[in-house]
């Protein structure tokens, strides 16, 4: 039979699917799903959504004998003493019976209306025929050349068995490890599962052979378990971390650790041992698919699908432990640590390498870098032995800058912000650790080296000048997209404030630049909790005192310049506010008004509102000329009349509105990052002292902490004398305010050019009375059910996506299905261009599957595209919104 012919014939077969109804399980019909198709293209591409959807829903008999039909073949096969065999039990059987698993998964976990079926079909307790019993009954149905012969074999025997999803995963991992399929071959004799690392790494200092055939067997292998856990995209990021996947719980919960080490190395040192940036002719990856790479992707995603799960509690005994995550944290040799170091900041490092490159487009862009960052914060809060290595080696300040220029780069893309947050949180976990804090203050040489979307022209200072005024450039530049991550990137600056030394001109004079921003009137007024970020800020600033003043005489001299603005803070009243407001949005409109020469934006409707219940964005800090210039104000005393033009608001970018719409959830969106600890003294003594209420295994929550309240947002809020009562006397300024008041009169009289030099000189000699350094505590970010909703959903979105690059968008395993985790949103189709030609080349491969999958030999009108996020038509394929 030609290929052609052998497609019509599966096509058939499918419509015969939904079509007659109770189809017998010893029917020869089940064989063409595993002997009629030649490649996964033919599987994904005749078996359409509509042809699945419509089984599930009208012919779920038939549904439920098929998934049977080849689970229990694929056991056949792994249990076969002759599998591999070309004749006796060939392997594209085996490749079948996994792509059509991996074909009907998804569109099993979209149906609400199955999921009683699906727990019993899949997890319930069964009787199935014994392995004598199945090779008779196989050697009955595959050996027959007269379908309506009768059998004369003994009948078969039955014997409990574990429920068919755990007896699949079993059988999956196996041929992970199996002879002559995915490993090389073992002598006769030998067990044909043999846990053998398959790379040289961790755990493995010699790799086994291997090749192309082996690598595609265990892509096609691992998607399938990809496919089986992605029972995660069909439920609700709120319900997803309480109630978990069973099929990843089993997996975590393994209690073999052989089985466990093995496939955990496995699929780490594949991850880490590729090289993107090995010798290959330019602009290949234009004509051919690296399958290296798609088993890498595969490979990192899985490992992070199983070291990041948590495990729901039962409520009753100790927590049970996901053996992927221990071990991964068990890791401590520091030859390991190297080269899983290695390994991330090469993958890290490629993009950008590739925006170099003399010869642009001729390299592919990982499409992992997101994966492999996720990685890296994994390992920082499982395994402190892993902390301590990379910031002793001062390895940490490489992936500082390589995680800042993902931040920065990618800041105002709405459908990166998931990857951006994640960033803040790794640089977080990272600023907790005192001796991190310490090796900042390291001299950055090598800051004209970086790309230019994170170089800072004129750089001369320290790792902790680098970070700082990072942070800076995304409070100020992200248009409103990061609000939500305001307090995380202020507990980075606490969290290293009481190590930091000899801070920048320009550094300091930047903190001081967000301090008039936050303490304005218009930002401290648009939200009920935006004292929460000033009170943040006021604590960075104060650790620095009084544990480094003689260290920082630039930031002394910066806060001594802006007195005037922290003794307004300390008389701030709603008036006051009020009137500032008023007077502000007086004088926009004013200069608008003058002969029309006022920008079209400048008006007085784009100046937020006191009575706004959104977060303003800090977009609108005041830039100076000179590194001082913003806190020169030592020479007014009404510094709102004399130089209005130093204290603009905030003003809420028209962006930010809308900076949300693509989120998986508000609520998920914002509660993740609102775990900061930005309290005075006097109200942490109010706060409950304790560990959070959910935690991780092995994560950083173990540490100490003190929790405090979110950043709500009320959409009624209006300002009143009591709720500014309420915080204002719990501000920290006593630090502050004390250092003026001890030091304003040692400063010398101005002299015109020297006053910078004398007054720097003034403060290294001056002795301050009444500071006393307080208990330095650190910022950690907390997990919760709500946030590891959202962290999964991140996770399951770079799978999607990576998914629909690996396939082209033909054959993606969840494309067209109704996803809940995160939303998928349709692009514009592409041009083409000479990366992506249109035509008859491009159209020879995959024409005629295509013709064949879209045959309608019924006439019926085709279900595709009626449900789920499904390509249609000429669209271009889907992305992820912002999650």
């Amino acid at each position: 039979m030609g290929a052609s012919d052998s497609k019509l014939v599966f096509k058939k077969g499918i419509f015969r699917l939904s079509e007659q109804k109770d189809i017998r399980a010893d029917d020869p019909y089940w064989t063409g799903f595993w002997e009629l198709p030649e490649s996964t293209e033919d599987v994904f591409s005749l078996f359409s959504p509509a042809d699945i959807r419509r089984t599930r829903d009208n012919n779920l008999e038939n549904l439920e004998t098929l998934i049977l039909a080849v689970t229990s073949r694929l056991c056949v096969l792994r249990n076969h003493p002759s599998f591999p065999d070309p004749e006796l039990a060939p392997e594209k059987h085996a490749l079948n019976c996994i792509r059509v698993l991996t074909r009907l998964l998804p569109f099993i976990y979209e149906a609400d209306h199955l999921e009683d079926w699906e727990d019993k079909f899949f997890w319930g307790a069964r009787r199935k025929r014994s392995r004598r019993g199945q090779l008779a009954r196989s050697e009955i149905i595959f050996d027959e050349a007269d379908p309506e012969q009768t059998p004369t074999q003994s009948p078969p025997e039955f014997e409990d068995a574990k429920p068919l999803a755990e007896e699949l995963i079993d059988t999956l991992i196996d041929l992970l490890f199996y002879s002559d399929f995915t490993l090389p071959k073992t002598p006769t004799g030998k067990n044909k599962v043999t846990y053998a690392i398959w790379q040289s790494g961790v755990g493995c200092n010699t790799p086994v052979g291997s090749s192309k055939e082996f690598e595609n067997n265990r892509t096609e292998i691992l998607r399938l378990l990809l496919a089986l856990s992605s029972r995660s995209m069909y439920m609700s990021a709120n319900i997803l971390p309480v109630k978990g996947v069973k099929a990843i719980t089993y997996i975590t919960k393994c209690p073999d650790k052989q089985v466990v080490l093995s496939l955990l190395c496995s699929l780490l040192n594949t991850t880490l041992k590729y090289n993107p940036a090995s010798w290959r002719v330019p602009y290949d990856h234009v004509v051919f698919k690296d399958p290296k790479q798609i088993l890498v992707t595969y490979c990192l995603q899985f490992l992070l699908v199983l070291v990041l799960y948590p495990i729901p509690e039962p409520g009753n005994g100790s927590p049970p432990k996901n053996f992927f995550r221990h071990f991964l944290g068990r890791l401590h040799r520091p030859q390991d640590f190297q080269f899983l170091v290695d390994g991330m900041t090469r993958v890290l490092n490629q993009p950008l390498q590739v925006t170099s490159s003399y010869l642009p487009g001729s390299q592919k862009s990982l499409s992992w870098a997101p994966e492999m960052i996720m990685l890296f914060w994994e390992a920082l809060q499982c395994n402190k032995r892993f902390r301590s290595f990379i910031i002793d080696t001062d390895r940490s300040h490489d992936f500082v800058v390589l995680v800042l220029f993902y931040a920065i780069d990618q800041r105002t893309d709405p459908t990166k912000q998931g990857l951006i947050r994640m960033c803040i949180f790794v640089l977080q976990t990272l600023s907790v650790e005192p001796h991190f804090g310490k090796s900042l203050n390291k001299p950055f040489d090598g800051q004209d080296s970086l790309p230019a979307s994170i170089r800072i022209p004129n750089f001369h200072g320290t790792y902790a000048d680098y970070l700082i005024t990072s942070i800076y450039t995304l409070l100020t530049t992200s248009k409103g997209k990061l609000d939500a991550i305001y307090p995380a990137l202020l507990a980075i600056i606490n969290n290293i404030a009481a190590y930091i030394e000899n801070l920048g001109r320009a550094t300091s004079s930047k903190l001081l630049q967000l301090f008039a921003s936050m303490s304005s009137p218009s930002f401290l007024f648009a939200n009920e909790g935006n004292h929460v970020l000033l009170q943040s800020l006021l604590e960075a600033l104060n650790a620095i005192i009084e544990h480094q003043y003689h260290n920082n005489p630039n930031l002394i001299y910066c806060v001594l310049r802006s007195k005037n603005r922290f003794q307004a803070l300390r008389d701030f009243t709603l008036e006051s506010g009020q009137e500032e407001i008023e007077r502000q949005n007086q004088l926009r409109k004013e200069q608008c008004g003058e002969g029309g020469t006022g920008r079209q934006g400048d008006s007085i409707d784009s100046l937020r509102s006191p009575l706004s219940s959104r977060t303003p964005t800090l977009s609108n800090v005041p830039e100076e000329n000179t590194a001082f210039a913003i806190g020169d104000d030592e020479d007014t005393e009404d510094e709102g009349h004399n130089q209005p033009a130093r204290i603009q608001s905030p003003v809420q970018s028209p962006s930010g509105t809308n900076s949300r719409t693509a989120s998986v959830s508000s609520s998920v969106d914002d509660a993740v990052p609102l775990q900061l600890r930005g309290m005075s003294e006097k109200a942490r003594g109010k706060m409950p002292v304790g560990q959070p209420s959910f935690s991780r295994q092995n994560s950083t929550t173990s540490l100490s902490s003190v929790s405090i309240p979110t950043l709500a947002t009320n959409e009624f809020f209006t300002p009143s004398a009591a709720w500014i009562e309420s915080w204002l006397p719990e501000l920290p300024l006593h630090t502050i305010l004390t250092l003026i008041t001890e030091l304003a009169p040692q400063m010398p009289p101005p002299s015109g050019s020297a006053d910078t030099t004398a007054a720097l000189t003034a403060i290294r000699q001056a002795l301050i009375r009444g500071i006393d350094p307080s208990p330095i505590r650190v910022h950690l970010f907390e997990w919760s059910p709500l946030s590891l909703g959202w962290y999964e959903s991140l996770l399951w979105s770079f799978i999607f996506s990576g998914e629909m690059l690996v396939s082209k968008g033909t054959a993606g395993v969840w494309n067209g299905t109704s996803i809940r985790l995160f939303k998928v949103q349709e692009t514009a189709a592409h041009t083409p261009s000479l990366l992506a030609p249109r035509g008859a080349v491009d159209a020879v491969g995959s024409n005629l599957v295509q013709r064949i999958g879209n045959l309608n030999l019924r006439g019926a009108p085709t279900q595709a595209g009626q449900r789920g996020t499904g390509v249609g038509g000429n669209n271009g394929p889907p992305t992820v919104r912002d999650v």
